[in-house]
């Protein structure tokens, strides 16, 4: 073969080049388009439609950034955070500071009825309204219904137990320090934690409340998840009847996003986690041995002693803020203040407290660090705990741009007390069974989809109509709650989306920078990812503005079941979406199911050709070169004799250098 047979050839390959490139990105377009969700900007004509007749741009921006082609960091969380042979994982919801705790959600019962509870690491019971119950609050889930529960038994009354008046059911009473109190009946049945852990139901014992005073009774969640030190702990319990190892960890959301994980049993700790001692012979709590602070790299000039009053050092979940004793308090609060240059002192958003808060800072979170000083924890065993100003800073509600301290004096009270906000985008690990707690800083928002990587819709509840029962009678008991079947019957129909109008009385303006801290509360309230959460589209009225959001399925799956379909729109429909009045007042204006669409078929189909076509591609320009190697061999190849070669030497001399 000749080098022009070889050059007359190139066009061919370049051709089929350009096919295979042009398939590979096509493949690309089609399996990445899920993975990125866009908002539709137009302008509004006044009647909540889009005016295209208008010299305005209309421009797809990305709601949430797209998947990360090589995620180091999650793949090195992924291998951090391996399971222990038995855990219970959770997703927390809420946020810290709007709604004062996070959450997480427990089946109870036989068929399971679901709840709502606060994670509080200074409780030691578990607790829910009963039915049965005169004096508690209008909460997010209807009342526990022992009698519609097969599995349900009383406590009896026994020597190692309060007992009633009739000396015939184990009671509990529960009093807090801001006044609240809680008490009721113990009970005994099935506690499932939910189809994203590994965990089977078994059964604990809780209290079923007859009386809620305070902020329990006013309070959105419906009662208590006590992770504390004590026999009626859920934890203990779990330990003792060795289906987790003696340990569990928390991991909170930050400032813009809350959320979080909860793993119930151990984990493979990073490498990269502090550890510090935790007595639990010191007290009932769990307590850290903390011996200093440093503001900007400065150590604050107080004795290590003053962290050791009373109960020490107290980590508790179930607290907002931070609480510091007086000196502590005093010194923490002047060296903070000293690096502050640009920033104003203002009042606080509100003029019952006397917060301390400060303007002309960066709205954005990840900025705070240009205006605030950072804060290292110092533990006994010299190890470091550096914090971010969202460990210890809180928004101001009213001014853009503005902050408040979340650490206070703790009246007279020697106690150190740490609140969530100090552990914020940490994930803590409460190791039990070697008597320390660990911290890692890490975007806790994330780390749930870290955790649960193949992870399924949450388990579903029963239709708007049933809501006053609380009742999933529908489920397996013995698997509830079950991960919901993917084999349908035939002619089901397959749910592709579901999509519904909100009208939110807040200007677009103002809720702009806020569209995914909304997504985010929109997603815990319907009990699905934020991934699932699009925004289709959206126009202004006046000060109003009207937003159409999209719940997609899962994951990489093409359609949700039916079940989850009926649960989403069960609270649709129920109106038992909650959201933040920093929001303003919503009304939900209509909502409509979407079936599977044939264009989602198509494209599946669209792909698998692409795919076959990009194999034959491939096979045949490997068999062309093959022959055109093997062409080259067989063709012997031309030589000129010597006298040719200095006929050319002669006519091409080498030029001489200048």
């Amino acid at each position: 073969m000749s080098t022009a047979l070889f050059i007359n050839k190139l066009p061919f390959l370049s051709i089929i080049v350009l096919l295979i490139n042009y398939v590979v990105v096509s493949c690309l377009r089609i399996s990445d388009v899920s993975n990125e969700s866009f908002v539709f900007l137009s302008s509004s004509n006044g009647n909540g439609e889009g005016n295209h007749r208008n010299n305005h741009t209309t421009m797809f921006l990305p709601l949430f950034p797209p998947k990360e082609i090589s995620p180091p960091r999650d793949e090195l969380s992924r291998r951090h955070l391996q399971k222990s042979p038995s855990s219970a994982r959770m997703p927390l919801h809420d946020d810290l500071l709007l709604n004062g705790y996070y959450t997480t959600r427990l089946w109870i019962g036989t068929p399971p009825q679901r709840f709502a509870l606060i994670v509080d690491t200074g409780s030691t019971v578990t607790y829910v309204p009963c039915s049965t119950c005169e004096q508690c609050g209008n909460h997010q889930d209807p009342k526990f219904q022992p009698e519609m529960s097969s599995t349900y038994q009383p406590v009896k009354c026994n020597v190692d137990c309060t007992c009633d008046n009739e000396r015939e059911q184990c009671i509990y009473e529960r009093q807090y320090a801001e006044m609240s109190s809680s008490s009721g009946v113990l009970g005994e049945d099935i506690v499932s934690f939910g189809n994203q852990s590994e965990l089977a139901p078994q059964r604990a014992v809780f209290g079923c409340e007859n009386l809620e005073t305070g902020d329990l009774y006013s309070q959105h969640a419906d009662g208590i998840m006590g992770l504390g030190r004590g026999d009626l702990s859920i934890v203990d319990q779990l330990v003792e009847k060795h289906v987790i190892s003696d340990s569990f960890s928390l991991c909170y959301g930050g400032m813009d996003f809350g959320g979080g994980a909860m793993v119930l049993g151990g984990i493979n700790p990073p490498s990269e986690m502090v550890f510090t001692h935790s007595d639990p012979l010191r007290s009932p709590y769990y307590n850290i041995e903390l011996k200093g602070i440093h503001v900007a790299g400065k150590a604050l000039n107080l004795n290590p002693q003053i962290f050791d009053g009373k109960h020490g050092t107290v980590l508790d979940s179930g607290t907002t803020y931070v609480y510091l004793p007086e000196a502590a308090f005093v010194a923490f609060k002047s060296a903070v203040m000293k690096e502050l240059h640009s920033l104003r002192e203002i009042e606080g958003p509100d003029p019952n407290y006397r917060d301390i808060c400060f303007s002309g800072a960066e709205s954005d979170v990840s900025q705070l660090s240009k205006s605030f000083p950072s804060v290292d924890m110092v533990f006994s065993n010299g190890k470091k705990l550096s914090l971010t100003p969202e460990n210890y800073l809180f928004r101001h509600s009213k001014v853009r741009g503005a902050y408040c301290f979340g650490i206070f004096q703790n009246g007279k009270d020697p106690t150190t007390l740490l609140g969530g906000i100090i552990v914020r985008n940490t994930l803590v690990s409460y190791d039990r069974e070697n008597e320390r707690i660990g911290f890692w800083k890490t975007n806790c928002s994330k780390l749930w989809d870290t955790l649960n990587v193949s992870s399924s819709p949450p388990p579903p509840s029963p239709p708007s109509g049933m809501d006053n029962t609380n009742s999933t009678a529908h489920m397996t008991p013995a698997l509830a709650p079950s991960v919901p079947s993917e084999n349908y019957a035939p002619g089901e129909i397959k749910i592709g989306l579901i999509s519904f109008d909100m009208s939110l009385s807040i200007d677009y303006s103002e809720l702009k920078p806020r569209v995914p801290e909304l997504a985010h509360f929109i997603a815990q309230e319907l009990d699905v990812y934020v991934s699932q959460v699009h925004l289709m589209n959206f126009s202004t009225k006046g000060n109003d503005t009207l937003i159409r959001w999209a719940i997609f399925p899962a994951g990489s799956a093409d359609y949700m079941s039916h079940t989850t379909a009926m649960e989403i729109t069960s609270r649709l429909a129920g109106d038992r979406l909650h959201l933040p009045d920093t929001f303003g007042s919503y009304k939900l204006v209509k909502w409509d199911i979407e079936p599977l669409s044939k264009r989602t078929r198509w494209q599946q189909s669209y792909l698998a050709v692409v795919l076959a076509l990009l194999v034959i591609l491939v096979l045949g320009l490997s068999a062309s070169l093959g022959w055109f190697i093997w062409r080259r061999r067989q063709t012997p190849t031309p030589y000129d004799p010597l006298g040719s070669v200095e006929t050319m030497t002669d006519e091409k001399e080498l030029q001489p250098l200048n």
